[in-house]
């Protein structure tokens, strides 16, 4: 695993996308209208494969018991519960929208529940939502699972029955172990909790359980996130995932409470990024596309072997990329050509189920245009290469002279090292893959006719 020089973040370490969608949901727009994915919906439903082709599901849970003061997340901050029970009647609502267009027959390859905070509901909760799912959508065996979770709300008893529910995978939102940092971002949680939960999880045999983690946090140190890497490395999750803090207060509201002069300097930064490298390195991690690790055996990482990896709009996934219907909330999901998202705050949400309508506010159906840049970039995120041949054939393109003034571009990212550009296609480094969002910036249209990359996280 290669260690990028100071020289080469300092030339490459620029703001732009995460892609896990093309084009960006900021590109999307509201005269997007829900008749449009009812639309979309029916034409899958009638399609000749309709119960053939598995889908996503993500279902977004927007409630949190206290704010973190980095979180660029749509959240709602509340301890009274049962504005939960509330929020369960209207996902009821919003998912016999779908299902009137689509059946109940569907056949899911990949459940996810973000947030907020999803374990913010109860074990009756989670049970009446899990419920809810199964009784309109067949649940793919083998199929993936998974619940982020935030250690503080959660016990073994609770991992149990999370595992009963049918979760296969869990996300641990750690972001540091050393307490002056938790002080400084208001997330208090001791790290002998999160070990006694991950052994837990071992002893019930999740298939996976991944951790977050963030440099560039208040109060960090070089020092003090070397340590907590040991803790980490010690703790040995299936997957890690490194995000480097972006301070966006104008865009963030909760990130206003950070103090600017206790943030890590860009050096100290550096430091940090190099210093997670070269542990996860020597832990015998691999690194799955961009800031995510895992260790050889996990399934990301044998997608990524086997060519098989895939990025959505929670991320990189080894399951087949799919339709992805997202319930509830802000939450943005992907039919056919089509990206829609929800109204983003409750009142309007609740509104737009309470006339009987989807509750999509904006959205974007793709141009040809748009299609062939999105398998070109996604090619270049998952697989870190791409065939020029099979990108015409799928497109009916000649890439050499539909992507002329990209492929000029990549030149000066061939003479750093970044890429290979040969007659037959590209070919990211290992070097390369710690900057691939730059490559795939080349090939993002958008970008190109908008330079005002400001509202986008940096790169490292």
């Amino acid at each position: 695993m290669p260690i990028p020089s100071a020289e080469l973040i300092r030339r490459f370490d620029v703001s732009g996308p995460r892609y896990t969608s093309y084009p960006t949901a900021d590109r999307f727009v509201e005269a997007f209208s829900a008749d449009q994915v009812a639309q979309v919906l029916g034409q899958r439903y009638n399609g000749p494969a309709a119960m053939l082709l598995p889908f996503s599901l993500y279902v977004h849970i927007p409630f949190c018991e206290s704010l973190c003061y980095y979180c660029a997340r749509n959240k709602i901050i509340t301890r009274h519960h049962e504005a939960s029970q509330t929020y369960l009647r209207y996902l009821s609502r919003e998912l016999n929208l779908y299902t009137a267009h689509l059946g109940t027959a569907q056949r899911l390859s990949q459940v996810h529940l973000g947030g907020g905070t999803p374990t913010f509901l109860n074990d009756d909760e989670l049970s009446q939502l899990m419920g809810l799912l199964r009784r309109n959508f067949t649940f793919a065996p083998r199929a993936e699972y998974a619940i982020e979770v935030d250690p503080r709300t959660v016990d073994a008893s609770r991992l149990a029955t999370l595992a009963e529910l049918g979760f296969n995978r869990l996300s641990f939102g750690i972001q540091d172990f050393d307490p002056s940092v938790q002080k400084a971002v208001n997330r208090f949680q001791p790290a002998e909790q999160v070990f006694a939960l991950m052994e837990s999880a071992r002893s019930l045999s999740f298939e996976s359980v991944n951790v977050n983690l963030i440099y560039g946090l208040p109060q960090q140190t070089p020092e003090s996130f070397e340590r907590t890497l040991a803790q980490v490395c010690e703790l040995r999750p299936d997957r890690i995932a490194l995000h480097g803090y972006e301070h966006l207060p104008s865009r963030f509201k909760p990130q206003r409470r950070i103090i600017v002069a206790e943030l890590p300097l860009a050096g100290a930064r550096l430091l940090m990024l190099s210093s997670s490298l070269a542990a996860f390195q020597k832990a015998g991690y691999v690194a799955v596309g961009m800031d995510h690790f895992a260790l050889p055996g996990d399934a990301l990482a044998v997608a990524k072997r086997q060519g098989r990896l895939h990025r959505n709009l929670q991320g990189y996934s080894d399951q087949p990329d799919c339709d992805l219907i997202s319930l509830g909330v802000s939450a943005t999901g992907k039919v056919g050509a089509t990206y829609s998202q929800n109204a983003e705050t409750l009142e309007e949400y609740y509104d737009c189920l309470d006339q009987g309508r989807l509750p999509v506010v904006r959205g974007l159906a793709l141009s040809r245009d748009d299609l062939v840049r999105r398998s070109v970039i996604m090619a270049l995120m998952c697989q870190g290469q791409l065939d020029f041949e099979s990108i015409d054939l799928s497109h009916l393109i000649d890439f050499k002279s539909y992507f002329a003034a990209e492929l000029e571009t990549l030149r000066g990212m061939q003479e750093q090292g970044m890429v290979e550009v040969n007659e037959s296609g590209i070919q990211v480094s290992d070097m390369g893959g710690f900057f691939v969002r730059s490559v795939a910036m080349v090939f993002d249209r958008y970008l190109q006719a908008d330079r005002n990359r400001a509202r986008f996280s940096r790169i490292i």
